[in-house]
C-alpha cells in the first residue's frame, strides 16, 4: 500500500505575490471558518456509511435481472478495484499534504486550471444535490411500502427538515448523528451477508440448501440491449455505470479535509483501508445478493416492471421473502428507510462544503462562504435545501420512476467530478516533479502512481462517452438528457469560466504547492509537532485500555 512517514511537517515559507496557479482565498474573518471538529471515527464511518446508499439495497435490482450475478461482481470488482482504488489513493495523497479549507476545488485551479476548479466545483456541487434529491425520494419510495395512501411529499418534507437541523448544528454532531446511522448501515450489510451464508447452507424454514442455485441453467450472466456475446458485454457495461453511482469516490475525505482532526494521520488512514471496504462492502455485497435472489424471479421482475416502492423491488428482501422468513423483511425496509436517510443528510452535508469552498475562492456569491460561530455555512446548507426541494416531483409523478432520473442525472455527474479529480493530480504530481519536491516529505503518497490514475482516467473519459449507449436506438429522449446532461454542463461551466475570465493552464514549474500549508501547519502543529505518530502514542498512553482500544480502531 502507500507510504505514510512519520515526519515533522516543518511550516513552509508563504507567498505575497500572485503568480500563474496561485489562488488568493477570498475568506474574511467577519465570515467565520469550518472548525476541525470530525475526528478519525468521524471521518471512518463517513467514509464508509456516506458510500452505502439505497442503491446497494434498491435500485440494484434492476442490473441484477438485466446482467445477472456473476456480471454483477465482474462490473462492481473492475469499476472499484480500477477505477475507484487508485482514485481515492491520490485525492489521499492531495489532501493530506494541503487539507485546506478550499478543498479540492481549490487544488484544480492551482495545479491544472482555474477553470477546471470552477467546472469541477459546481459539477459536483450539481451532483452532491442530486444525490440528495436521489436518497430523498427513496425515503419516499420506502415509507410507501408501509403507507401507500399518505402523499410521499409528506415524507420527503419530514427528512429534509430532520437533515437540516442535523446539519445546521455544531460539526461535532453532526459527526455523531452520522457516525451512528452509519453504523445501522454497516451492520445492515453485515447481517446481509451473514444471513445470506446461513440460509444457502440450509439454514433458513425451508430446510433448502440452495447454495448457487440462482446461477444455474444460464443466469449467471445475461444478455442486455443486443443478444450474445455482444448483449453479454453490455449487460456487464450495464453493471459498471451502475457501480460509478453505488460505489463512492473520496468526495467526503476530500470536502471534509478542512474539518478534520489531525488531518496528516486521518486521512492516509482512511486511504489504506478503501481496498478492504471496496471488497467486503461492495463485491461481497453484490456477490450476496446474487446469491439470496434469482435475476429470474418473477417477483423482482414484476416489482421492476410495476415500478414497485422501497423493499417491495429490493432483491434482499424479495429473497428473504422467497425462504419464507416473517418479520425480517420490515426490519430491512425500516434499515433501508434510515440508509436513505443517513445518505440525504452526508450529501446535503457535501454539497454545502463545496458551495462554500466556491464561495472561498470567489467561484460563487460570497455569502455562502459565511459561517456561525460553530463553524457551519448556514447559508450554503440552506441554499442546498431549497434546490433539493425539487424532489417533491414525486408527489405528481410515480416516486420509483424519479428516484432513478435523479440516479441518471446523479451518475454522470459524480463520474465526472472524479475524472476531474484525476486530472488534479496529474496536475499535482507534475507540479511536485517539476518544482523537485521530495516525495518523503509527503505524509502519504499513492502506491503505483501516476500510472493507476493514468489508466483510471482513461476509464473514467470511456464511461463519460459510453454512459447512456441504450439511449441512441431506439432514441430516447429523457434517458439521453439525463444520462448526458452533466457531462455537457460540466464542460459548459468549465468554458464559461476559460473565456470570461481568460484562464490559461498552469504551468507545473509555476503551480502554487505552498499557500495554505502554512495556515494548516500552524493548526495542526500540537498533532504533529514531534512526529505524527509519537504524539498519537503520547496521547494513546494517557488513556485507559479500553478506551486506547477504542481510539486504535479508527
Amino acid at each position: 500500500m502507500g507510504a505514510e512517514k512519520d515526519i515533522d511537517l516543518s511550516p513552509s515559507r508563504t507567498t505575497s505575490h500572485t503568480q500563474p496557479g496561485v489562488v488568493l482565498s477570498t475568506s474574511d474573518q467577519s465570515l467565520n471558518e469550518t472548525k476541525r471538529g470530525l475526528s478519525p471515527r468521524h471521518v471512518q464511518l463517513m467514509a464508509i456509511g456516506g458510500s452505502i446508499g439505497t442503491g446497494l439495497w434498491v435500485g440494484i435490482g434492476g442490473v441484477l435481472s438485466e446482467a445477472g450475478p456473476l456480471s454483477l461482481i465482474l462490473g462492481y470488482a473492475f469499476w472499484g478495484l480500477l477505477y475507484v482504488w487508485p482514485l481515492n489513493l491520490c485525492v489521499a495523497e492531495m489532501c493530506a499534504y494541503l487539507p485546506i479549507r478550499g478543498s479540492i476545488f481549490e487544488l484544480a485551479s492551482r495545479f491544472v486550471d482555474p477553470a477546471l476548479g470552477f467546472a469541477m466545483g459546481w459539477t459536483y456541487f450539481f451532483a452532491g444535490t442530486m444525490l440528495v434529491c436521489v436518497e430523498w425520494s427513496a425515503v419516499a419510495t420506502v415509507m410507501q411500502y408501509w403507507v401507500p395512501d399518505v402523499n410521499p411529499a409528506a415524507w420527503i418534507a419530514m427528512a429534509l427538515v430532520i437533515c437540516f437541523f442535523l446539519n445546521v448544528v455544531a460539526v461535532k454532531w453532526y459527526g455523531e448523528s452520522e457516525f451512528i446511522m452509519a453504523s445501522t448501515k454497516v451492520l445492515l450489510l453485515f447481517g446481509l451477508c451473514l444471513l445470506t451464508l446461513i440460509t444457502m447452507s440450509g439454514g433458513n424454514p425451508q430446510h433448502d440448501a440452495y447454495g448457487f442455485r440462482n446461477w444455474g441453467n444460464g443466469n449467471a450472466m445475461h444478455a442486455y440491449y443486443t443478444d450474445g456475446a455482444t448483449g453479454r458485454f453490455l449487460g456487464w457495461w450495464e453493471v459498471v455505470i451502475y457501480a460509478g453511482f453505488t460505489i463512492a469516490g473520496p468526495d467526503m475525505i476530500a470536502l471534509a479535509a478542512g474539518e478534520i482532526q489531525n488531518p496528516r494521520r486521518t486521512i492516509p488512514r482512511v486511504a489504506k483501508l478503501i481496498f478492504y471496504r471496496l471488497v467486503g462492502f461492495y463485491i461481497v455485497g453484490v456477490l450476496c445478493v446474487g446469491i439470496l435472489c434469482s435475476s429470474r424471479d418473477p417477483g423482482l421482475l414484476g416489482a421492476i416492471e410495476n415500478s414497485e416502492p422501497g423493499a417491495a423491488a429490493s432483491p434482499w428482501v424479495i429473497g428473504i421473502k422467497n425462504l419464507g422468513i416473517p418479520v425480517l423483511p420490515h426490519i430491512i425496509n425500516a434499515l433501508i428507510l434510515l440508509s436513505g436517510w443517513s445518505c440525504g443528510n452526508a450529501y446535503l452535508y457535501a454539497a454545502s462544503r463545496t458551495l462554500y469552498g466556491l464561495a472561498r475562492d470567489g467561484q460563487a456569491p460570497k455569502f455562502f462562504a459565511k459561517c456561525t460561530k460553530d463553524g457551519v455555512p448556514v447559508f450554503a446548507v440552506a441554499a442546498v435545501a431549497l434546490i433539493s426541494c425539487i424532489t417533491f416531483l414525486v408527489s405528481s409523478n410515480n416516486a420509483a420512476e424519479v428516484f432513478f432520473w435523479f440516479v441518471d442525472l446523479t451518475t454522470t455527474a459524480l463520474i465526472m467530478s472524479y475524472t476531474m479529480m484525476m486530472i488534479t493530480y496529474v496536475g499535482f504530481y507534475r507540479a511536485r516533479t517539476s518544482q523537485g519536491m521530495d516525495p518523503a516529505t509527503l505524509p502519504y503518497r499513492a502506491p503505483w502512481a501516476p500510472y493507476s490514475t493514468y489508466f483510471a482516467l482513461m476509464l473514467g473519459i470511456l464511461a463519460l462517452i459510453f454512459v447512456g449507449f441504450d439511449a441512441f436506438v431506439p432514441f430516447d429522449v429523457r434517458g439521453f438528457v439525463t444520462n448526458y446532461f452533466a457531462l455537457a454542463f460540466g464542460i459548459f461551466m468549465y468554458l464559461v469560466w476559460k473565456v470570461f475570465r481568460r484562464t490559461s493552464f498552469v504551468s507545473p514549474k509555476d503551480a502554487d504547492l505552498i499557500s495554505g500549508k502554512k495556515e494548516v501547519d500552524d493548526e495542526c502543529k500540537h498533532w504533529e509537532e514531534g512526529g505524527i505518530e509519537e504524539v498519537e502514542r503520547q496521547r494513546l498512553a494517557q488513556m485507559s485500555i479500553a478506551r486506547r482500544f477504542w481510539e486504535r480502531l479508527w
